[in-house]
């Protein structure tokens, strides 16, 4: 197991139960543009890469016959099964492993889907290629991520605000980057969105379970940080302390080819 997977395994497997309730992952705007993506192809299987809490993989229960919850974390594949489970869906399977070796044959799935995940992944070509080579022929990979900036100063600083919160976080790339990996693994890019979503601090840093003393320090870096790099994600701050910022959030449906 390479150090990120242990990284993201630590990171995540201790915090799971925390991301059932995130109202960033529940829905929103971006899943449900996701969703109409998806519903436009009537897929029969559907395979979600990096699960997490399961948002994404019920979501897709409701649309396609088979869906496959796929997560590198066994504490976050075993929330997603309760949550998903509660909510009545019935047509999900689960299974744990890297997005970098996807335990299944060529052509298996019509859509491929990840949402909010692919900013922890260590290599992110081979992760697409991956996707690429178990979709069929004519099937959708549906990505959604964080967006990260043109600008190499404000993007260096959000970077460094994500890492502080969670070392598990590699980078977030560029509309131009994510089209390049998607173009280099044989998947032509049909349909893009983006999206706003507003992230409050207090919920934010919480959910990776930040001592206070961390979250001292990433405030103190956040407020000494340039006023053009927090503005470009709209950092708010009240009293001296931060309240919320906004992500920028990608969405792609790209085919393969």
């Amino acid at each position: 197991m390479s150090e990120q997977a242990r990284r993201v395994q630590a990171q995540f497997g201790a915090s799971a139960a925390a991301y059932v309730t995130s109202a960033g992952h529940a829905g929103g705007d971006d899943l449900e543009q996701l969703c109409a993506w998806g519903r436009a192809r009537a897929p029969a299987r559907v395979l979600d890469v990096a699960t997490g809490a399961g948002h994404t993989a019920l979501a897709f229960a409701g649309i396609a016959r088979r869906v496959v919850a796929y997560d590198l974390t066994e504490p976050m594949l075993a929330v997603a099964r309760g949550f998903v489970a509660s909510q009545g869906a019935a047509t999900v399977a689960y299974v744990a492993g890297d997005v970098e070796a996807l335990p299944f044959a060529d052509a298996s799935f019509d859509v491929v889907t990840c949402r909010i995940a692919a900013h922890h992944f260590a290599d992110v070509a081979a992760a697409v290629r991956q996707v690429q080579r178990v979709l069929r022929a004519g099937g959708s990979f549906l990505l959604q991520d964080i967006l990260g900036h043109d600008d190499p100063e404000a993007n260096a600083f959000v970077t460094e605000v994500e890492r502080r919160r969670d070392p598990s976080h590699v980078r977030s790339y560029r509309a131009a980057e994510w089209k390049a990996f998607l173009r280099g693994a044989g998947l032509t890019v049909l349909d893009e969105a983006r999206v706003a979503k507003t992230r409050h601090w207090e919920d934010w840093t919480g959910r990776t379970r930040m001592s206070a003393a961390a979250r001292a320090d990433l405030e103190a870096f956040v407020r000494a940080a340039p006023e053009r790099c927090r503005a470009a994600f709209d950092f708010r701050l009240a009293g001296g302390r931060v309240e919320s910022f906004t992500d920028r959030m990608l969405l792609l449906r790209a085919d393969r080819d």
